[in-house]
């Protein structure tokens, strides 16, 4: 059989049809390994988006302190391109284990948070750590763990409210406290007694301890009615507890501050609107979230290196009630 010339036409026909075969068998080759790519690339975006997400914990929405913080906390976030996803632990302890095992599933690049008033240990925070998500306490931090966090000097500012109260004459003055294993109870309460000690009054210390709510400091306020203790002046371990105390005072029909003066802790908003106004430590809620957010995203984004502890001043805000 004789074979025919490789470069007649029909043949150069063939091999061009072969070639243009082998071309697109090629590309249809690339085009379906693009298309199986597709998840993995998409899975790797949605981990981008997730990595500009912050979590935020808090023990309380509503709590005017809190809510000003958060504003502060979302607005530096918003600037630098990151979302918040905001988690109420409702001064939970279990709770807050639960919304921070939210977070680790959310993957969020980072944490800022304010622990309940009945958390005694930040174990639960080891997770985070584990996962290379960095965290930054404000205002209740855990002593127990190791972490940067934005905060006021409560001591010195409870000390510094209280020897205000002793210079304008009043003996016998009463503290509100909240619960005795919240750092900032603990060291508000330390405040006061040292102050008191300073000025030779220690003797006369009336304690009660509570939570950190209206009804607490209502119910304080009543058993020391109840027992017939009536004391020059109290300070309140914060606003909602003064406010709660506040309420009781009026009911029984005594005077503030001709009877019983009353200083709060914070400088809620609600403090303008009392008669006679509440005297109140102001903290920097906004500035405290907003710095807050500045710690942790310089974290995640490598410019801070190492923990870093912030302390904000506070401002004593005299008033009609004290």
């Amino acid at each position: 059989m004789k074979l025919g010339n490789p470069d007649t036409p029909d043949t150069r026909y063939l091999n061009n049809r072969l070639d243009i075969m082998k071309k697109k068998h090629k590309k249809a080759k690339r085009t379906a390994g693009a298309f199986s790519r597709l998840p993995h690339r998409f899975a790797q975006n949605i981990r981008i988006n997730n990595l500009k997400t912050i979590g935020v914990i808090v023990p309380e929405i509503h709590h005017d302190f809190f809510c000003t913080a958060i504003s502060g906390i979302e607005g530096v976030a918003y600037q630098s391109g990151y979302s918040v996803l905001l988690c109420q632990s409702n001064e939970s302890y279990e709770k807050e284990v639960a919304d921070t095992n939210l977070l680790i599933r959310e993957r969020v690049a980072g944490a800022i948070v304010s622990v309940s008033q009945n958390t005694k240990s930040g174990n639960h925070f080891n997770d985070l750590r584990k996962r290379n998500i960095p965290l930054v306490f404000f205002d209740r931090v855990c002593d127990d763990y190791l972490a940067s966090n934005v905060r006021i000097d409560d001591y010195t500012s409870a000390f510094d409210a209280v020897t205000y109260l002793i210079r304008k004459g009043y003996k016998r003055i009463a503290h509100f406290s909240g619960p005795k294993e919240l750092g900032i109870s603990e060291k508000r309460l330390r405040g006061y007694l040292d102050a008191l000690k300073q000025s030779q009054l220690q003797h006369t210390e009336m304690i009660l301890h509570g939570g950190l709510q209206e009804h607490d400091g209502y119910k304080m306020m009543d058993y020391l009615l109840t027992n017939n203790t009536i004391p020059d002046a109290i300070f309140a371990v914060n606003d909602p507890v003064a406010l709660g105390a506040f309420k009781r005072i009026t009911e029984a029909g005594l005077k503030i501050p001709t009877d019983v003066a009353l200083l709060g802790f914070s400088n809620n908003e609600f403090t303008s609107f009392t008669n006679p106004q509440l005297t109140t430590v102001e903290q920097p809620s906004y500035e405290m979230g907003r710095k807050s957010a500045e710690m942790l995203i310089g974290t995640i984004e490598g410019r801070i290196k190492d923990f870093k502890t912030l302390v904000l001043d506070t401002k004593l805000i005299i008033r009609g009630s004290a």
